[in-house]
């Protein structure tokens, strides 16, 4: 192995991962956008938000075991193909709906692997290179959030003030993602194709995912993780359009920035916040997530744009604490054959919460009556109730001592890694 291949390792497939989380973010703050020139309802827009859900579960689900089976490159090569794909269909379909939606279900598609495989790729090749333990780990989230809060704010910038709002944005995710995929070429792989694999329904299979643990206390959890997110740079922009109109798309970038930006934040102390043996982390998230949709139902109802503002940054908050929280107690519960299956699930479960926007875009337009304010009102009651079941949960299903080792190659310094395959 070349010393000029041996460097193009992990930042290489760390770059894809980038690209495709900048792929399946960029989509966010043009809401707003997609309101004003195609015509869409705002249920229909906010639909296509939730539909590359579509992609990532799948993604996630097979991803790991496939490239557990056929190597990492082949599954990692597929997810900026996807990327640019997705990017590609988006840019041509802002008066097409099912433009709209494949392009969504594809950047959802190169997400998921990259989620999958990319940060077992990144963690093998670290450990490969002699870095410190947990390296990979911090260096895939990193990679993720990075594209995730990027990707919005510069195609949020990029949609509000350059030339051809519906497509530049796109373009320069397809030129990432592109030179991204040249550079995987060259990425040595780490995991040799098995000879005799026997059925993948084997590998599929997800013991821990019946622990009652994961049952009471994760699962309670997960739909707030991107439930949160979404609330924060989709529904907070989207009420506060009538106040933003002079750069409402700038506005909704602003909002994904400050969110994704307090959730990097918190995770840096979240696993500090979270104390093996109790129910402390899951617990802090939801009172946090109890906070922040209380705000965002008070700047709905006084429409006020520094409210709301605070109002995206506890949501951001909770999203960032939900996540390593979650995280946290999957690695205790999952054995090491479970743990990128058990990831995987949790994920799954965690993305169910971009259909928050949809739903409350259709009861405002199906009951004109219902207003923001008491659906966010509303939120914070069922995030009270979410919080009984996870006291409840830990009070009745408390680790044993083994299940409270933590490990530092899934979470190290705060950082939170994605879907790793062991």
């Amino acid at each position: 192995m070349s010393d000029n291949t041996s460097r193009l390792g992990w930042p290489a497939v760390s770059l894809a991962v980038f690209a495709t989380a900048w792929g399946g973010n960029e989509f966010t703050p043009l809401l707003v956008m997609y309101r004003q020139i195609s015509g869409l309802s705002p249920v229909v827009v906010d639909a296509l938000l939730f539909a590359y859900v579509f992609g990532i579960v799948p993604a996630l689900l097979i991803g790991g075991p496939l490239s557990d089976r056929f190597g990492r490159r082949p599954l990692m090569l597929l997810a900026p193909v996807f990327a640019a794909l997705g990017s590609v269909l988006l840019a041509a379909g802002s008066q097409s709906v099912a433009l709209l939606t494949v392009g969504r279900v594809c950047s959802g598609i190169a997400l998921g692997l990259s989620m999958a495989v990319g940060g077992s790729w990144i963690k093998e090749l670290s450990d490969r290179d002699g870095a410190r333990p947990g390296s990979g780990a911090g260096r895939a989230a990193m990679s993720l959030t990075a594209g995730f809060g990027i990707g919005a704010g510069v195609a949020g910038v990029l949609a509000e003030w350059g030339p051809k709002p519906h497509i530049l944005p796109y373009a320069l995710n397809i030129a990432i993602a592109i030179a991204a995929g040249v550079l995987l070429t060259r990425v040595p792989e780490t995991r040799l194709r098995r000879a005799n694999p026997g059925p993948l329904l084997d590998d599929l299979r997800i013991p821990a995912a019946g622990h009652r643990r994961f049952l009471f206390v994760v699962l309670p959890l997960a739909p707030w993780v991107f439930g949160a997110a979404a609330s924060a740079y989709a529904i907070i922009p989207a009420v506060m359009a009538v106040r933003t109109s002079g750069a409402p798309i700038a506005f909704a970038a602003l909002c994904c920035v400050l969110g994704l930006g307090a959730g990097f934040a918190i995770q840096s102390v979240g696993r500090r916040i979270d104390v093996p043996g109790t129910s402390r982390g899951v617990v802090v998230a939801l009172t946090t997530l109890v906070a922040g949709m209380a705000v965002a139902a008070a700047a709905a109802h006084v429409m006020t744009v520094w409210l709301a503002l605070v109002a995206a940054t506890l949501l951001g908050c909770g999203y960032g604490m939900a996540l390593i929280a979650g995280l946290l107690e999957v690695q205790r519960i999952a054995g090491p054959d479970d743990l990128a299956g058990l990831t995987a699930v949790f994920y799954s479960v965690t993305y169910l919460g971009f259909a928050v926007p949809a739903l409350l875009a259709w009861i405002s337009q199906t009951w004109t009556a219902v207003t923001y304010t008491e659906m966010f009102g509303f939120g914070a009651v069922a995030a009270v109730g979410c919080l009984g079941v996870v006291v409840a949960g830990h009070a009745r299903n408390r680790p044993r001592i083994e299940e409270i080792v933590i490990d530092a190659d899934v979470v190290d310094d705060g950082a939170v890694v994605t879907g790793q395959s062991r």
